[in-house]
């Protein structure tokens, strides 16, 4: 009689995957893209073992990579709501724009960008993440434009990727020592939402560095 391959039973996958997502959770809570917490500090935190880190995540770096991932995309479901309270296209874009650019989680993120950037084995973590973030963004401003009646001088997808790239660039340059602060970067500018009608403002070729 032919034998099936052993299984792990769901109650025991369904615990794994609880333990997986405890110690991300407490992984981005603790911002160890700094990479000033230990394992052993996240692990303590997470209520596991060091080993288990390393188990489910193959290496701290990864759970620094997906930590700043989870980060970010918290973040920007609290932008949404500043968003969801703007009743004109003008406040959605100054409201996006403030609390993109002084998101908490960027530093982060840029961390491990830079971290990835050396480590090829890291960057399919990378295209992951920016995958997801990209896609939660587009549906929201679909919505968005759905429920307000509200145009866009690009596409969707092409708004959303710079938005981003500002966000994270300006993130970058920050990270490099650069004093200025998020007011340096003309992100409502950039930005194109407006009501059917309105003609599209001059948008700047570049942000404003100081």
């Amino acid at each position: 009689m032919e034998t099936q391959p052993n299984r792990p039973a769901p109650r025991r996958q369904a615990r794994g995957q609880a333990v997986r997502r405890e110690i991300l959770r407490v992984a981005a809570r603790l911002g160890v893209a700094a990479g000033e917490v230990s394992v052993a500090k996240i692990a303590e935190a997470a209520g596991v073992y060091p080993n288990q880190v390393t188990y489910y995540f193959g290496s701290k770096d990864a759970l620094i990579v997906e930590s700043a991932f989870l980060a970010v995309l918290a973040d920007a479901r609290r932008l949404e709501r500043l968003g969801n309270a703007a009743t004109t296209p003008e406040a959605f874009r100054a409201n996006l724009a403030r609390a993109g650019l002084a998101m908490p989680s960027t530093p982060q993120l840029v961390q491990a960008l830079v971290l990835a950037g050396r480590k090829p084995e890291l960057q399919a973590l990378v295209g992951t993440g920016m995958t997801l973030i990209f896609r939660q963004s587009e549906r929201y401003l679909e919505r968005v434009l759905r429920r307000r009646g509200w145009v866009l001088g690009e596409a969707v997808a092409t708004e959303v990727r710079r938005f981003w790239a500002v966000v994270l660039g300006s993130g970058l340059i920050t990270n490099a020592g650069f004093s200025g602060t998020p007011g340096d970067i003309d992100l409502p500018g950039i930005l194109s939402a407006r009501s059917p009608g309105v003609q599209e403002a001059a948008r700047p070729a570049t942000g404003r560095l100081g």
